[in-house]
């Protein structure tokens, strides 16, 4: 027996859960020859929209689990063969793709720590001489500040003798 993998959107399913409720109250069997959706996916949908529960986007949760559970999830199925991983996210209501993402993301998260220590000793050598040339600039601005300003002082003082005792008149 062939696994359909289509996946429909929330419209759809909607308009379909529609069509089997009331006023319509179209049956699955005749529905599922319509549309060509098996008659246990309709159903499920049927059953879900009696308990009042929303119909989702292609099935798959929305970004509902945190970091947190993934890994727990991660954890749990790790030693699943391949067939027990798919029961597991059936049970679970999950995708074998999104647990095997995570799996990786898993791994990654652990082989790219070494890689982020060498960066870290790179960056730490590279903020302390960033921060020694900002001390260097900082001390030449402080010197060309008092220069500037003794400078602006001894104009004062010319305009105030100047004031004082009358301009130089040469010539």
């Amino acid at each position: 027996m062939a696994k359909n993998n289509k996946r429909y959107s929330i419209e759809e399913k909607q308009r379909l859960i529609k069509r089997m409720l009331p006023p319509e109250n179209c049956s699955v069997t005749k529905l599922s020859n319509e549309t060509g959706v098996h008659k246990s996916t309709l159903s499920t949908w049927k059953t879900k929209a009696l308990k009042g529960q929303p119909a989702r986007e292609c099935g798959r949760p929305k970004d509902t689990l945190s970091s947190r559970e993934k890994f727990m999830i991660v954890m749990e199925t790790y030693t699943l063969s391949e067939i027990e991983l798919s029961k597991y996210c059936r049970e679970h209501g999950l995708y074998v793709e999104d647990v095997k993402k995570w799996r990786s993301s898993c791994m990654e998260a652990n082989t790219t720590k070494k890689t982020n220590t060498a960066n870290a000793v790179e960056l730490k050598t590279e903020l302390v001489e960033e921060k020694k040339k900002s001390k260097e600039l900082e001390k030449e601005l402080r010197r060309k500040d008092k220069a500037l300003a003794e400078t602006a002082a001894l104009l004062v003082l010319r305009k105030k003798l100047d004031a004082i005792f009358g301009e130089n008149e040469e010539g």
